[in-house]
């Protein structure tokens, strides 16, 4: 059960002129379930894309650097569920390569304008079949109010869907954000997240796009965490329609750039805060405050240090302010000059840890009674410099093991 979340209301999630979406259910894995979904992107859109940093990257993923690298436009996207055609080799290239070209065909376009996406089990070979039987009913369903079910034919083992949307003043004009993603397992994106779709209509150029993709994700995704483990099919894309004249972005020090970033970053930080939410098997949303660092870089070792750590994650499920986790956890993160006589730490309103030692006035009653609630803020200040981060986790229960364990069953 998601903490503190539920399915976003569809009517919540507002349409971005210039974008459809349609979806069915394909049998990829299961039978009668949506698996599979088309978002249709009007004449001259524009996409950026970030990706995966393992080694392993499955075959979508290889396909979309390709595409993004070959054709300036995109016309649409297609998203499976099921199966991450990752462990595949040049089959599954093939596999990415015929869904495409099945895509392109209906829909009157070149395949180098397609984006395929896939999530689900590695090493097991796309049933691409099965996805070209099931295209034309996505496209019968294509429209622009239907950002809650392409939401719910996204997911795995999210119990929920996950969306957002705001509107804008972007150079005088109003534009709308929205974004959906999925995730809840294998997470700890590095560039990215598992999966998640950002949509506008405000007109931005190529080149402006990349730049903003890569400082949301920075900003929301990759500070996110459920077990530390990096995807092998993360993938962010930010899509820009431009159907909106006027709303146009054609500088980073522009206001418009400004005003658009912080409207993408708050659908991205919401998007991002419900994966961990949904983190499997959560029973707590624990959000990791590092202050005082010397760089960012420093700060987001500490922090993503301890959302990590399955015994602090193993303590806040079972309500145990074990300290010295906390503090192992703080030593693990590899400042090798870390002066710790200037370390403080806080379980919520509390202080537990001052200058590297057990605070003075902490009572054990009142550490466990800040991790009796089931979202449980950890702030810690390093005292070494200005330079500040935050990553939000969740905890590890008994049915974060069953849900891995039975993955495949």
């Amino acid at each position: 059960m998601a903490v503190n979340l539920s399915a976003p209301d569809p009517a919540s999630l507002l349409a971005v002129p210039g974008v459809e979406l349609g979806f069915a259910a394909a049998g990829i894995r299961k039978a009668n379930r949506r698996d599979l979904m088309l978002m249709r992107l009007a004449p001259g859109a524009v996409v950026a894309g970030v990706f995966t940093q393992n080694s392993f990257a499955a075959a979508p993923v290889q396909i979309c650097r390709a595409h993004l690298a070959a054709s300036a436009t995109c016309r649409a996207l297609v998203v499976n569920a099921g199966n991450a055609n990752c462990g595949t080799g040049e089959a599954g290239l093939r596999n990415a390569r015929r869904t495409c070209d099945a895509v392109a065909r209906l829909l009157d376009c070149a395949p180098a304008e397609v984006l395929p996406f896939s999530t689900g089990v590695i090493l097991e070979h796309l049933p691409v079949e099965r996805i070209e039987q099931a295209l034309p009913a996505c496209i019968g369903t294509l429209g622009p109010d239907r950002w809650g079910d392409a939401a719910e034919a996204i997911m795995t083992t999210d119990t929920v869907s996950k969306g957002a949307s705001c509107r804008v003043s972007v150079g005088g004009r109003e534009v709308t954000v929205t974004g959906i993603a999925k995730g809840v397992g294998m997470l700890q994106p590095d560039m990215a997240t598992m999966l998640a779709f950002v949509a506008t209509d405000a007109d931005v150029a190529p080149a402006i796009l990349g730049h903003l993709a890569k400082e949301v994700a920075d900003g929301s995704f990759n500070r996110v965490t459920v077990d530390g483990d990096t995807s092998t099919n993360d993938s962010f894309v930010l899509i820009a329609t431009g159907q909106t004249p006027g709303a146009s972005v054609s500088a980073i020090d522009s206001e418009a750039y400004v005003a658009l970033r912080d409207a993408v970053l708050r659908v991205a930080v919401s998007l991002a805060q419900s994966i961990a939410r949904d983190g499997e098997g959560a029973t707590k949303f624990i959000t990791v405050e590092v202050q005082g660092a010397r760089e960012e870089g420093e700060a987001l070792r500490v922090a993503r240090s301890i959302a990590n750590s399955p015994l602090v994650k193993t303590a806040f499920f079972a309500s145990d302010p074990n300290l010295g986790r906390l503090l192992m956890a703080v030593g693990n993160a590899g400042i090798a000059d870390l002066d710790v006589g200037r370390v403080n730490l806080w379980l919520g309103d509390v202080q537990v840890i001052e200058q590297g030692g057990r605070a003075a006035a902490y009572g054990e009653e009142d550490g466990a009674r800040v991790m009796r609630a089931d979202e449980i803020t950890v702030h810690v200040h390093l005292g070494r410099g200005v330079a500040a981060t935050t990553v939000w986790t969740c905890d590890f229960s008994y049915d974060y093991v069953k849900i891995n364990a039975e993955y495949r069953t």
